[in-house]
C-alpha cells in the first residue's frame, strides 16, 4: 500500500537525506519516524478509517511528513493549494467533510477567519501553533514517541482526494484508491528509472497531483534526495541546479521558458547535470522544446492527461514534439466520435481511457462520476488523435470547442497560430456569442516586452495561416493571462 513506501526506503537507506528545505535536512529514518508519530497521534485523537484530512501548506518538509502520516493512519489526504483562500477553503472542507486539518503558522490566519463556520473539523494541527481547544501544535505530534503503526489497509480504500483546478467549472474532489496510486507510481517509476545518486529539485506546489508523484512518491520510492523550493524563481532554481548538480527536474512549461530567458542572457549557470526533465500542466511551446534540445542537449519529456486518469507520458530519448507521449503500460486509450463509436487511427475525436489509473470517482458526486465513467471507460472531454506509432496528440478541450456557423474551431490551433507571430508571447482563445454565426473566436494576446501591435495585424496574420472561420473576430491585448497554480490558463475568468 501507499503507506509502506516510506518505511521500506527508510529501512533500506535510513541515514540518507530524503529532503532538504533551506538549511534543514531530514533523513529517511527521521521522516519515517515523524510520519509514524503523526499517524499514531491521529489515531489517538479518534481518526476513523477513510476520514478526510486537509493538508494546507506551502512547499516545506512538514507537507511531506504529514502526507505520509495521514495515509499510514488510513486517512484520506486532501492536499489544498495555498493559492486558495478563505471561502474556497471553506467550500473544500465542507464538500469533502474534512475532520482534521493541518496547516502552517503562515497560513493559519486564513483558516482562523473561517474556523467558527466549519464545526466538522475536530482539530486544527498548526506548525508553530499555540495549543487550545481545537488547535494542536504540529511539533507536539511530530516529536512524541510512538510504536510502529501497522494497519490492515485495503487496496480499494481511498488514500488521496485531489481537487481539480476548476478552470472548466466547479472544482471536484477526485478520489484515488491505494491501487490507483500504486499503479500510476509503478508506471512512472518504470518510465523514469532513477539512480540512487540522482538529486531531484521540487519547484511546483506539492499540493498538485503532478508534484505528489514526481516530487514525493517517485523520489521516496526510488530512494533519492530531493531539494524543495518554497516557490519558483528562475535565478534561484538555476543556481540550485548548478550548485547541487540537480539531475531530475519537474516543472511546468512556463517555468522552463522563464529559465531559458535567463540562460539566454548569462553564462553564470551550468545545467549540464540535468538528466531527466519532465513537464506538464499545459502545452509545451515547440520553441522552448527545441531550444533546450539544441542548446543544451536536454530532451524535455512532456506528460499530460486528466487528473482523473493520469495517462500520457513521453519517453525519454524517444519524444515526438507536439505529442504528449504514449499511454502508460497497462492503460488502454481509444478515440471516439459524437456517437461514441471508435474512429480510425489518426482521426480526431474524444479520448477515452480504461485501466487501473482511472479514479474511483468524484467525492459525493455520483451523477458527475457516472457522466464521465461509462462502461469502464473514462471520457476525458479532450479532443485528440493517436498516430501510427501510438503517440497521442491533444488538440483541445471538448468544452472549449467553438462552433462557428456549424464548423468546429479548436482554440489550441488558433492559439498556436497567434503564438507563432514574432511579437506575441502568449495567447488564449475563447468562443463568444454571435447572432449570425452562433459563436466567433475571441483572442486575448500578451505581447513580448517592448513590442506593439493592433487587432488588424493579428487577424491578418491568422488569415494567412488559417481558414477564415477559425480567425479571431475580436482581439484584446492584456498584460498577462489568468492562470492557476500550475500555469494553466483559467478560461472561465476570460469568459
Amino acid at each position: 500500500m501507499l503507506c509502506t513506501i516510506l518505511r521500506e526506503t527508510a529501512e533500506r537507506l535510513p541515514d540518507k537525506t530524503a529532503f532538504t528545505f533551506g538549511k534543514k535536512n531530514i533523513t529517511y529514518r527521521q521522516l519515517d519516524q515523524q510520519a509514524n508519530n503523526i499517524a499514531s497521534k491521529l489515531l489517538e485523537l479518534g481518526l476513523q478509517p477513510q476520514d478526510r484530512v486537509g493538508i494546507y501548506f506551502g512547499n516545506c518538509l512538514d507537507f511531506v511528513a504529514v502526507f505520509f502520516g495521514v495515509v499510514r493512519a488510513n486517512g484520506v489526504a486532501v492536499p489544498l493549494n495555498t493559492a486558495y483562500k478563505g471561502e474556497e477553503i471553506k467550500s473544500f472542507i465542507q464538500d469533502s467533510d474534512i475532520k482534521y486539518f493541518f496547516t502552517s503558522q503562515d497560513c493559519f490566519p486564513i483558516i482562523e477567519e473561517i474556523m467558527d463556520v466549519i464545526p466538522s473539523v475536530k482539530h486544527f494541527i498548526v506548525a508553530g501553533g499555540i495549543k487550545s481547544n481545537r488547535i494542536i501544535p504540529l511539533e507536539e505530534m511530530q516529536d512524541q514517541e510512538s510504536k510502529p503503526v501497522n494497519l490492515d489497509i485495503k487496496g480499494n480504500e481511498s488514500c488521496i482526494c485531489l481537487y481539480t483546478s476548476g478552470t472548466t467549472g466547479k472544482a471536484k474532489g477526485i478520489l484515488y484508491s491505494n491501487n490507483n496510486a500504486l499503479f500510476i507510481l509503478d508506471c512512472f517509476n518504470k518510465r523514469f528509472p532513477l539512480r540512487e545518486n540522482d538529486h531531484a529539485l521540487c519547484v511546483i506546489p506539492l499540493s498538485h497531483g503532478f508534484s505528489l508523484y514526481f516530487n514525493i512518491l517517485m523520489p521516496v520510492s526510488q530512494g533519492i534526495s530531493t531539494t524543495i523550493h518554497p516557490q519558483f524563481n528562475p535565478n534561484a532554481v538555476l543556481s540550485e541546479i548548478t550548485n547541487k548538480k540537480i539531475s531530475f527536474l519537474t516543472a511546468v512549461p512556463g517555468m522552463y521558458a522563464a529559465m531559458l530567458s535567463v540562460l539566454d542572457q548569462t553564462s553564470d549557470f551550468d545545467i549540464s547535470s540535468l538528466r531527466i526533465c519532465v513537464t506538464g500542466g499545459s502545452a509545451l511551446p515547440r520553441e522552448v522544446y527545441n531550444a533546450y534540445l539544441e542548446k543544451f542537449g536536454i530532451d524535455l519529456t512532456e506528460g499530460s492527461g486528466p487528473s482523473e486518469a493520469p495517462t500520457f507520458m513521453g519517453i525519454p530519448g524517444a519524444n515526438k514534439p507536439g505529442s504528449v507521449g504514449k499511454p502508460l503500460d497497462g492503460v488502454t486509450v481509444k478515440v471516439v466520435d459524437n456517437n461514441n463509436q471508435e474512429v480510425p487511427q489518426g482521426e480526431i475525436g474524444e479520448l477515452c481511457i480504461k485501466g487501473p489509473n482511472v479514479m474511483q470517482g468524484y467525492h459525493n458526486m455520483p451523477e458527475a462520476t457516472a457522466e464521465v465513467i461509462r462502461d469502464g471507460w473514462y471520457h476525458t472531454g479532450d479532443i485528440g488523435r493517436i498516430d501510427e506509432d501510438g503517440y497521442v496528440y491533444l488538440i483541445s478541450r471538448k468544452k472549449d470547442m467553438i462552433i462557428v456557423g456549424g464548423l468546429n474551431v479548436f482554440p489550441k490551433e488558433v492559439e498556436d497560430c497567434i503564438c507563432n507571430h514574432p511579437k506575441v508571447s502568449e495567447a488564449a482563445v475563447i468562443g463568444i456569442p454571435d447572432t449570425i454565426r452562433g459563436q466567433i473566436p475571441k483572442a486575448f494576446v500578451v505581447l513580448k516586452p517592448g513590442e506593439n501591435s493592433d487587432k488588424k495585424e493579428i487577424i491578418l496574420y491568422c488569415r494567412k495561416h488559417l481558414a477564415n472561420h477559425k480567425c479571431p473576430r475580436e482581439v484584446v491585448f492584456v498584460d498577462s493571462l489568468p492562470k492557476n497554480a500550475m500555469g494553466k490558463v483559467d478560461k472561465t475568468k476570460l469568459q
